[in-house]
């Protein structure tokens, strides 16, 4: 089993968003440093809550700090670009860090309809013409032909060269793993969107679909889950109430902030509200480093995925990176000692 992470960038209240960027790039070395596999980091555009906009720029400064650790996105999303300039931003990447590079992509906007056409004005298509973009990024970012009849035949994607990035399939919906069984592609089910609603079937659609590529001889499944791991329980308990009113605004229609574990208490609930915080905690993947750990394995097995992905949130950033820490000594991870 293979654990990697997932890092949205989070924006924390009352601290400036451009932060959260510098903390990824402190948390990449750090995870690497703990020995897990991969670091992803995601899309979002016009957020309160998320400040990872541009992964391939963030990559780019993770990939050129670390040594080992793999780095991806999670993902691209493919209808806001060219398939051939997403392909050559990867192709750079993969010369920064040869052979580290995952180009996840995906098709969701990532963002609301007005960001999205600001984003692309002139984009034709959109979600629809995802099926042709991604051929042509496969083409260019894989090193293979485009078809014979293609306009962009004799169009290179640069810098060529011996390794080409790992392309994945991201998604939340039966749609992906379709997709990602069909081209012969890793996939990645996003677990933690709606407390896995959904994961089951898209995995066992996947694995029963999938058609061996170029690119990989079996299905490679992976899902995303948030944990955190406290050095206690009334530690994670403490840190915990501020995914929990995330949560409880999120349902309101609203992205905020990372509220405070001191001002997530002081929000004002309905008995509703309350008692729908109350029943998510019960499933939250959130305590002691043995509990969450023991829960992330079993869940890791019942769905019978080949890695697991771990998104994190915490007010202190220095208990996000313990949080990663302390699984990656259950997971009996060999990570690297500093000198």
């Amino acid at each position: 089993m293979k654990f990697s992470v997932l890092d949205q960038s989070p924006i924390r209240n009352g601290i400036s968003p451009d932060v959260s960027i510098r903390e990824s790039i402190a948390l990449a070395q750090a995870c690497e440093r703990f020995g897990y596999h991969r670091y992803w980091v995601s899309e979002h555009h016009s957020s309160e809550a998320v400040a990872g906009s541009a992964p391939e720029v963030l990559m780019a400064a993770i990939a050129a700090t670390t040594s080992r650790i793999r780095v991806g996105s999670a993902g691209i999303m493919l209808p806001h670009y060219s398939a051939l300039k997403v392909a050559e931003q990867f192709r750079v990447l993969e010369a920064i860090a040869p052979g580290r590079i995952d180009l996840g992509v995906g098709r969701a906007p990532g963002s609301d309809g007005r960001t999205a056409m600001a984003l692309n004005p002139h984009g034709a298509g959109g979600a629809d013409n995802f099926p042709a973009q991604f051929r042509d990024l496969h083409a260019w970012s894989s090193g293979f032909e485009l078809p014979v009849n293609h306009p962009f035949r004799m169009v290179e994607a640069q810098p060529a060269g011996p390794h080409a990035p790992e392309l994945w399939m991201l998604g939340s919906s039966n749609y992906g793993a379709q997709f990602a069984a069909y081209f012969g592609l890793p996939y990645c089910f996003a677990y933690f969107f709606n407390d896995g609603q959904g994961a089951q079937e898209a995995l066992d659609i996947y694995h029963a679909t999938f058609k061996p590529s170029e690119l990989l001889a079996a299905p490679h499944s992976a899902i995303t889950v948030w944990a955190f791991a406290g050095e206690t329980q009334a530690q994670a308990d403490y840190f915990y109430q501020s995914r929990a009113i995330q949560g409880v605004m999120r349902d309101r229609g609203r992205f905020i902030a990372l509220p405070s574990p001191e001002d997530a208490a002081a929000f004002a609930l309905s008995d509703v509200e309350r008692a729908r915080m109350e029943r998510r905690k019960e499933t939250a993947l959130s305590g002691t480093a043995p509990d969450v750990a023991s829960r992330i394995q079993a869940l890791a097995k019942e769905t019978g995925v080949s890695e697991m992905v771990i998104t994190t949130t915490a007010y202190d950033p220095a208990a996000r990176v313990k949080s990663y820490e302390l699984l990656a000594g259950e997971f009996g991870m060999a990570g690297v000692t500093e000198p």
